[in-house]
């Protein structure tokens, strides 16, 4: 071993540990989750499962963009909530790329879609890094505002089958743990406020009208199945008008100069749900926690 990548392993090695964020291996069957999951809910299952579709890409995206400028971070502190936001999507796209996987049939086909998101994806790994890092940014900020909500309707989630529960919310609950990573990386590297907000801005209307449009074309193809459930469809569009209303004032705090995502206040939120998890789904990351704190 040279005397370089010794000093790297050591460095390595005595890096402190991330704060608030831990990598944890998920636990779950997707063959076991039944199509329309969510509150029985065809739109909002769609929906979430049209988001499921984009992860795998998405997160390794992510990824990419904070490693474009790792090596201009100092701060240890920072490295180390890098190297557990790293882990952490690694987990999501694996786990999401195992329930899309199960979920491939005749009249429900993700493939298409998720080819026309590998040429964005390749699109965008073309502009400038500060562009791709502003992305990841306000991206993580919705997903931080999406698992929140989730997360807020328990009688949503007991709804769902344990499967579903184990990934949805283990995913949610680990987005709102690294949500300010991506965004102190851009602000440590770049700290461009008015790019910031402008970025938010032009993914607000891409994401809303790319899961729109991918929701949409999910529900079309089990339409024979979607339609009958005018109960479950009706009571979707409500959930969704109300998590509109509802998240609306955190969505627009990110365009505020002195925004951080850790003004918003999640610790006793992540503290039921993971002691939840941990007590009556037996997910064994969360035991470990719960026996550690205790």
């Amino acid at each position: 071993m040279s005397t370089v990548q010794a000093t790297a392993e050591k460095s390595y090695l005595n890096r402190p540990k991330a704060i608030g964020i831990k990598v944890r291996k998920p636990s779950f069957n997707p063959k076991a989750i039944r199509r329309h999951f969510f509150a029985n809910s065809p739109v909002m299952s769609h929906l979430l499962t049209a988001l499921s579709s984009t992860f795998p890409i998405g997160e390794q995206f992510f990824v990419h963009s904070v490693r474009n400028v790792r090596d201009k971070i100092t701060d240890e502190k920072l490295q180390a909530q890098i190297a557990a936001f790293i882990g952490q999507e690694a987990m999501h796209s694996k786990a999401h790329t195992e329930f899309n996987d199960a979920w491939r049939r005749d009249d429900y086909n993700l493939d298409s879609f998720q080819a026309w998101l590998a040429r964005r994806d390749a699109l965008i790994k073309s502009v400038h890094p500060k562009l791709q890092l502003a992305v990841t940014a306000a991206f993580e900020h919705f997903t931080a505002l999406l698992g929140d909500y989730i997360l807020r309707h328990p009688e949503v989630l007991s709804t769902l089958d344990d499967d579903a529960v184990k990934l949805w919310v283990w995913h949610a609950i680990e987005e709102i743990e690294h949500r300010a990573v991506a965004f102190d990386v851009y602000q440590t590297v770049y700290g461009d406020d008015k790019i910031r907000r402008l970025i938010m801005r032009s993914v607000t209307t891409g994401f809303a009208s790319l899961t729109f449009y991918s929701a949409s074309r999910l529900f079309l193809q089990d339409h024979k199945k979607s339609i009958p459930k005018l109960g479950g469809n009706l009571f979707g569009l409500y959930l969704l008008a109300k998590m509109f209303v509802q998240l609306l004032p955190e969505y627009l705090s990110y365009y505020k100069t002195n925004f951080h995502p850790s003004d918003i206040d999640y610790t006793q939120l992540l503290k039921y749900w993971k002691t939840r998890l941990a007590e009556d789904y037996q997910l064994e990351g969360f035991q470990q926690e719960l026996h550690a704190v205790v």
